[in-house]
């Protein structure tokens, strides 16, 4: 189905864009002046959701039930009293940075990441939510995960197998791709294959950081991660994940990736130079394009500024809806493209930092 709004979370506020008559325009801002970690439209229930990290008075959690006309405040997901990240060290509610229902055919049930490494659900629509247990319980969480960009470890990749909504996949900064296939009661690591050149044991079992988790879901058991150490995929539910980079044509180091919803074959990625620089690559930006599961990538700039620029993506901010691709940058640059990422056009270049992006 083709979209007709795009939700676009920034430093301050949630934008948002209307598609009518072909073209895409600015419409409105919500939460002016705060940010908006992610903003998540639930295709079940049809909310939408803004999770703020609001600089004085912390996590905040809205919804709406009628497109952004209104929005309600909910409590945020808290961690029970007494939980600790570490021995001494009291577990609070830092930032969500990830946000998903539980299943078309479990409309009202929604599953939330956290940092510190929290995944919460909600079965009331977010009237309430209790910690995951077995995850927040998993032995390797105290001893093998550990922060990345944030202090602690974090939850930012959450995915739902359309086909069967008791199987579930995280992914975690810095620890790694763990699934459930019992709507998650119990937990196993799936990082075989992977390398991380930052760990003392490169192979080891725990301690990756994927820096984004996505699948097709017309074949939710291809999986593929922009990690922090390459590209990789997996064919058969993360079991075993294989290397797909080029670093010939920079596909390596990035923070985003989308994977086409009906094609396994077809995903993009955002290179960036490099984890010590972090920025665009020689002046320029550039998306690239795999159509055959990472054999070979096609690099494409057209329409993209390639003299003096110094921008780079998060990891929510490269999305994919049929033949629109759309991505926010660092600097508030908001393009899109209509031909799966060949050419791009400019929606705006004076939006705030951009977090998250999503068509609906």
């Amino acid at each position: 189905m083709s979209a007709t709004h795009l939700l676009v979370g920034t430093r301050k506020g949630l934008a948002i864009y209307h598609k009518k008559n072909d073209q895409w325009n600015y419409e409105t801002m919500h939460f002016s002046g705060i940010p908006v970690s992610i903003a998540y439209a639930d295709p079940a229930t049809h909310f939408w959701w803004a999770c703020l990290d609001h600089g004085h008075w912390g996590v905040k959690l809205h919804r709406s039930n009628n497109q952004g006309k209104t929005w309600e405040e909910v409590a945020a997901p808290a961690f029970p009293e007494g939980s600790e990240i570490k021995e001494g060290l009291p577990a609070t509610t830092q930032y969500i940075w990830s946000l998903q229902n539980g299943g078309l055919d479990r409309p009202g049930h929604l599953w939330l990441g956290t940092v510190p490494g929290g995944l919460f659900k909600s079965e009331d629509n977010g009237d309430s939510f209790h910690l995951v247990e077995s995850l927040w319980e998993e032995p390797t969480r105290t001893t093998d995960w550990f922060g990345a960009g944030m202090d602690h470890p974090g939850i930012h990749s959450i995915l739902i197998d359309p086909r069967n909504s008791d199987h579930i996949f995280v992914g975690i900064s810095c620890a790694g791709t763990y699934e459930s296939v019992d709507n998650g009661k119990s937990w196993t690591i799936r990082n075989k294959g992977l390398y991380a050149s930052f760990l003392p044991d490169p192979y080891a079992e725990v301690g990756h950081d994927p820096h984004l988790l996505r699948f097709c879901e017309a074949k939710p058991e291809v999986l593929w991660q922009q990690n922090h150490c390459g590209v990789y995929r997996s064919e058969d539910s993360g079991l075993n994940w294989k290397e797909v980079s080029d670093k010939t044509k920079n596909v390596y180091f990035g923070f985003p990736i989308e994977v086409s919803k009906t094609d396994p074959l077809k995903a993009w990625i955002f290179p960036s130079k490099s984890d010590e620089e972090r920025t665009a690559i020689n002046g320029g930006l550039s998306v690239c394009r795999t159509d055959d599961g990472g054999q070979t990538w096609n690099v494409f700039r057209k329409g993209l500024p390639q003299e003096a620029c110094f921008d780079i993506i998060y990891r929510h901010c490269l999305v994919a809806n049929e033949q629109t691709v759309a991505f926010g940058t660092t600097c508030g640059n908001l393009f899109i493209s209509e031909d799966e990422g060949a050419s791009w056009t400019c929606l705006n270049n004076y939006l705030p930092l951009i977090y998250s992006l999503q068509f609906v």
